[in-house]
């Protein structure tokens, strides 16, 4: 049979044989061996019957099915049919016998059952030809193409898994040509720019580069850096959408080559980024500005100093420094609430504002003081004039609720270059220039000259007085309390007063500076501690021992290497429960070393106590250290809840606080609120403490002991009502 299989071959393949002479001398037999032996595959002979009776099987059957030749011939244990899976059978015979009929070679694909019962795919081809006795069969060659149907099918599964994450991922994907049109677009990105489906956008919008992009250079910055790097990542701009709505838009990008390098298209991914734009806005906004008033704040006003400066030098023109405090402001602030303190500032703020040209900057110096940079001053004469004018503006009534207030304005003046100077040497000279305004009699003002060393006098003074304040126990704790979203007193805030013999009630932001500058803030932070503690514990012994209390940290205290020792100390002495202690620190803190920052936290944390960030939104990182740090409490700052009901949107950052908080397991206490709408908003929000002057202003230590004990009143007189109303 071997040589009638070789004889028939050379028959359909003579070519290669006619240019040998010695073609009749070939030994066929051992040519088709040679074949049988060196071909990665079965070769077989078979009846065309309903099985497929093999007649003849190559050697290799062992290797590809587990069968043996043996167990092939006249289907002994197997015949082809019976190797071919169930499934594919019927196929299978359909092709061959196609082929048959229409006397062509075939080749089919399909699975087949090994011995051992794995499944392989294989190809077979053949044809029908006679048999010695005329009687048609089929010869063939069946090979193991398992690795390549698998690899197809799993490049094949990859595409598809591809294309579904394509048209279903909620993130903006596309396909563009590099002169700006459309080859691909999925449904997010329709969405996203306000198309109803993929086709629409891509039959609608063309020419990116002039359609889309507000900046039309924006489509060759984007190309460029791809030729460059061979991507983008994050490269942010402001796009139309359909409606013609502006959005900002982040996009991560690529180019696709073909394998001869040639440019294909740009495939990439865009993201929606205009809330964290406007949140980062915001952010920069509030680092550049007054949170209260909306004028500059000191940060923005050394930056606009240092810029007059330049030009000054430039242009060859004067500028003058300006430094507003308002007179007796603190008498109204205290005696009538922030509230009106507040309202009274932002009248103050918009009037020195239109006083100014559009060159002129204004800037919230801090409290009650105001900075002014006046541009382009021709003569002393002229600017005399301004700042009574501006000092009239000033002393005009302020009406804020019930309330007609009036106040002066101080003013102190220095010029620029005659006074030489730069940034911090101005702004010493128009304090110091200040302050002599106000001892001269207020409501005026003052040029600065170097014979003024009042500023100096009175920074000298102050420390004294501190210093003094501090020995002779003029230094006294005011207590805030908070409450829950009962209205139910859950704890206080330890706030630090000096009451001065001569000067009274002398605001913290006055002195703290100060005592952070003369190393006074340790032993005064440390004293805060100590009676916070001893009071919490005396309360506690007297019925009230769920009530926590809140200490505020300096950046000095919190750096230095005895805090935890001190806090340890002072639990010990006081009996005061550690975790009804809370440490509250402002965000600047958090800023720097944050590895020592964690231990320090670490360790406080070790004690029982709670970590507490104060004015959260009013730094320069308010979002990034939050995963980084064992935090507990989160505290929104007076500033946001202040705009909480105004119908300015003013819950938006609230409310977006209270999520992120609540998102990393924080808890959420609101500072500053004064108003019923702004305790509902909040509560509405899940904010759990509260506390401001609609509960309670900060109170001394007696003050605390009737409130507590009015409040104990109260919720009994609540519970008997409850009683009542049940039976």
């Amino acid at each position: 049979m071997l040589k009638q299989m070789a004889s028939r071959w050379f028959t359909r393949n003579p070519s290669p044989l006619k240019k040998n002479k010695h073609w009749g001398q070939v030994d066929s037999d051992r040519v088709l061996k040679t074949l049988l032996l060196t071909l990665d595959g079965m070769v077989f002979r078979c009846a065309l019957d309903a099985h497929w009776t093999i007649q003849f099987v190559s050697d290799a059957s062992k290797n590809l099915t587990g069968y043996a030749p043996e167990d092939f011939l006249g289907n002994q244990k197997i015949s082809l049919e019976k190797l071919t899976h169930p499934e594919d059978r019927e196929s299978v015979r359909e092709d061959i016998l196609r082929a048959v009929a229409d006397s062509s070679t075939y080749g089919v694909q399909y699975r087949i059952q090994c011995r051992d019962g794995s499944e392989k795919w294989v190809r077979e081809r053949g044809m029908c030809v006679q048999d010695e006795s005329g009687m048609p069969v089929l010869e063939g060659f069946i090979e193991d193409v398992s690795e390549q149907v698998l690899s197809y099918m799993r490049r094949a599964e990859v595409e598809l898994r591809y294309a579904s994450i394509f048209e279903h991922s909620v993130v903006g994907m596309f396909q563009t040509t590099q002169d700006g049109d459309y080859l691909a677009a999925n449904q997010a990105l329709a969405e996203l720019y306000g198309y109803a489906s993929p086709q629409h956008l891509m039959a609608e919008l063309s020419d990116i580069g002039r359609s889309l992009y507000v900046d039309p250079r924006r489509r060759d910055q984007f190309s460029t850096i791809i030729s460059l790097d061979g991507k983008v990542r994050d490269f942010e701009s402001e796009v139309y959408r359909r409606q013609g709505q502006k959005i900002w838009i982040s996009e991560n990008a690529h180019a696709v080559r073909g394998p001869d390098g040639e440019f294909l298209y740009y495939e990439g991914t865009v993201d929606d980024v205009s809330q964290r734009r406007r949140y980062q806005a915001e952010l920069e906004y509030q680092a550049t500005h007054d949170t209260l008033t909306g004028l500059a704040n000191r940060s923005l006003l050394h930056d606009r100093l240092h810029q007059a400066i330049e030009q000054s030098k430039r242009y060859q023109r004067s500028i003058a420094v300006a430094f507003v405090d308002l007179d007796n402001f603190k008498i109204i602030n205290d005696s009538l609430g922030h509230a009106v303190g507040d309202a009274l500032l932002r009248e103050i703020s918009n009037r020195l504002a239109s006083s100014l040209r559009a060159v002129d900057t204004v800037a919230r110096y801090g409290g009650d003081e105001f900075v002014l940079i006046l541009c382009d001053q021709q003569s002393m004469a002229d600017l005399s004039t301004m700042l009574e004018r501006i000092l009239a503006r000033i002393a005009e009534v302020v009406v804020v609720g019930n309330h007609q207030l009036q106040v002066s304005g101080s003013i102190g003046v220095t010029v620029f270059p005659e006074h030489g100077g730069e940034v911090e040497d101005l702004l010493t000279q128009a304090d110091a220039a200040m302050y002599h305004a106000k001892v001269s009699g207020r409501g005026q003002h003052q040029f600065y000259s170097p014979e003024l060393s009042s500023s100096a006098h009175q920074r000298l003074g102050m420390e004294m007085a501190l210093r003094h304040a501090l020995e002779h126990k003029e230094l006294m704790v005011y207590y805030q309390p908070k409450v829950d979203s009962t209205g139910t007193v859950a704890g206080f805030e330890a706030l630090i007063r000096w009451y001065h013999p001569t000067l009274g009630m002398v605001s913290p932001t006055e002195f703290i500076p100060i005592a952070e500058d003369i190393g006074l803030i340790n032993p005064i932070t440390d004293f805060v501690l100590r009676e916070a503690c001893q009071a919490a514990a005396r309360w506690g012994a007297l019925g009230w021992a769920h009530l926590h209390m809140a200490v505020n940290l300096s950046a000095r205290q919190f750096s230095s290497p005895h805090l935890r020792a001190q806090i340890e100390e002072v639990l010990a002495e006081s009996g005061m429960p550690a975790g009804c202690l809370q440490l509250e620190i402002t965000e600047s803190v958090l800023i720097g070393d944050t590895e020592r920052t964690v231990e320090v936290l670490v360790a406080l944390k070790q004690l029982g106590v709670r970590i507490a960030i104060d004015d959260f939104g009013t730094g320069y990182s308010s979002l990034a250290y939050l995963k980084r740090f064992p935090l507990d409490i989160l505290k929104i700052d007076r500033s946001f809840v202040m705009e909480v009901g105004d119908g300015r949107d003013g819950m938006a950052i609230p409310k977006a606080v209270i999520s992120l908080g609540h998102s990393l397991g924080l808890s959420i206490v609101a500072e500053g609120v004064e108003y019923l709408e702004q305790f509902n908003a909040l509560l509405d929000c899940g904010c759990e403490e509260f506390q401001g002057y609609y509960f309670s202003p900060p109170l001394p230590q007696g003050a605390i002991d009737l409130f507590l004990i009015r409040s104990k009143d109260d919720s009994e007189d609540s519970e008997e009502l409850k009683e009542v109303e049940a039976s």
